[in-house]
């Protein structure tokens, strides 16, 4: 049979949206500038990426056979990954609870939103900023408040001895430093 007449089945591709990074039952805590980014990257699929796909598709749909038409094919794959995008950031956009944490009032202890210098189990000094499961990015040193090594640290004051649970077993880390600041 033809593919022309087969229903395209993407039941498996929506079901790939980014697995849930929060778990359940527990707030979806974002910084302001994570919170803006999802913002910006949702504005941008609606406003400018979406329309310009829709357009292409609608062209190649001019032309005459879909089934073979590569710009068409292509064109409503995208789509379909920009909707689900879309789906996606929007449950994340409405589920979000911004904290910023310049508000902070208790700048000893270690919360949602702090840069932690620590020396970790090598004797290596690391810093670390806590933020949410949206905004993590382990290059730029953004870990997720959900992570072993920020759910040990959370509470925690300069000083500080706190273990931390890894694939490899428990590992001692030492407190240095606080702060609250834009990063």
């Amino acid at each position: 049979m033809s593919k022309a007449f087969t229903k395209e089945t993407d039941t498996e591709e929506e079901t790939e949206d980014a697995p849930d990074q929060v778990p359940a039952g527990t707030t979806n805590y974002i910084r302001p500038q994570g919170f803006k980014a999802l913002q910006d990257e949702l504005l941008n699929l609606r406003r400018v990426e979406r329309p310009k796909v829709v357009e292409i598709v609608s062209w190649a749909a001019g032309n005459g056979d879909r089934s073979e038409n590569g710009d068409y094919i292509y064109g409503k794959k995208r789509l379909r990954e920009i909707d689900r995008r879309i789906r996606y950031l929007t449950k994340r956009h409405e589920s979000a609870h911004v904290v910023d944490p310049a508000l902070q009032k208790n700048h000893g202890q270690v919360f949602f939103g702090a840069t932690v210098t620590y020396i970790d189990h090598h004797d290596a000094e690391r810093t670390i900023t806590i933020v949410g499961a949206d905004e993590a990015d382990a290059d730029a040193g953004l870990v997720s408040w959900i992570s072993p090594v920020a759910r040990a640290l959370l509470k925690a004051r300069v000083g500080d001895t706190v273990k931390v649970r890894t694939p490899s077993g428990e590992e001692e880390i030492d407190v240095l430093a606080i702060s609250y600041g834009a990063s």
